[in-house]
């Protein structure tokens, strides 16, 4: 596995990051019930074996149900080889307004301490905002209880996980943010314009979403009769992987060969699906030509590329 720096921190990364979305809740297609899901023994096993293989970069959150719970069953006997990032729950009351500053590091600090206790260690390597907008991006509580945190040796690098539509480049122009995860695939990819601006500002870039839930693998070979664009999209991206490269391979290795690029998260809940990350993983960098190809075919309508509304509308089965 190739080992990248994750920005200024010295910390060096696998290209590849193991999201740990799925070993906690029932999410992703075909996955409904606790039952198709991976027992403790067989995610643990699961999380060991990717280890061993060369991934050191672990990506889980309260949020994501019992996934803290069994990082800290795999990794508390080899915690030092392993490099783990999880996330603060949202911040904003239900009216959306930022609650008082003693109550925001309230928050903050008893979610790390509950993570902590459920990762069975003394520290994260990475502490993220989820879900960040620019209210908290901004806050002087917020920001002070990460650089407090950081300072007590409870995390090392403080990080925020944004979305389309600008807040991308404000958590880089910030200055006081290490790490950042962004959404960014093939078909969209409008967040890559920030990758040289976080490479200049020493942040470490970790890209999600890359499969576009699966669109971007066999599983997405047929859509919806309303996204027949972005269906022939697909299939145009689709005829550019080489030969013996699936187009999972393709969208994955193009992430990764983007400049300024730290890691590359993929949900993983299946030894197949490591499988395939660090086959796409050895098709990375890809030729400068293809990249150009790739870039060209970006959907020229990314605004329509919108997940939940896809789901309202019964588009995605």
């Amino acid at each position: 596995m190739k080992m990248r720096k994750l920005g200024a921190s010295g910390i060096e990364v696998s290209a590849v990051s193991f999201g740990c979305v799925e070993l906690g809740i029932p999410y992703g297609i075909g996955v409904q019930h606790r039952e198709d899901m991976l027992s403790d023994d067989e995610a643990v096993r699961l999380l060991r074996t990717a280890v061993d293989r060369g991934v050191n970069f672990f990506d889980t959150a309260p949020a994501y149900g019992e996934s803290e719970r069994i990082l800290g069953l795999a990794f508390e006997e080899i915690r030092d080889q392993v490099v783990l990032c999880t996330k603060c729950p949202k911040l904003l009351n239900d009216d959306d307004t930022l609650p008082s500053g003693a109550e925001v590091k309230r928050l903050i600090e008893e979610s790390l301490v509950a993570s902590l206790h459920a990762l069975r260690t003394d520290y994260v390597d990475v502490l993220m905002l989820h879900q960040v907008t620019d209210e908290v991006l901004c806050s002087d509580a917020v920001l002070s209880a990460f650089a407090s945190l950081k300072e007590r040796g409870l995390i090392r690098l403080a990080g925020a996980s944004t979305y389309p539509g600008g807040i991308t480049g404000r958590v880089v122009d910030n200055g006081r943010w290490d790490v950042i995860q962004l959404a960014m695939n093939v078909l969209d990819q409008r967040e890559g314009e920030f990758l040289e601006k976080a490479e200049a500002a020493g942040v470490g870039v970790v890209v999600r979403s890359v499969l576009f839930k699966g669109i971007l693998t066999d599983r997405g070979r047929t859509l919806h009769s309303a996204l027949a664009d972005v269906q022939n999209q697909r299939r145009l991206l689709e005829r550019e992987a080489r030969e013996g490269m699936s187009l999972s391979d393709l969208a994955t290795a193009y992430a990764m060969s983007k400049r300024g690029v730290s890691s590359v998260l993929l949900g993983i809940d299946r030894m197949e699906y490591l499988d395939q990350a660090l086959q796409a993983a050895d098709f990375a960098p890809l030729p400068a030509k293809l990249m150009a190809r790739c870039d060209a075919l970006a959907f020229p309508d990314p605004e329509l590329l919108d997940l939940p509304k896809w789901d309202r509308n019964g588009w995605l089965t």
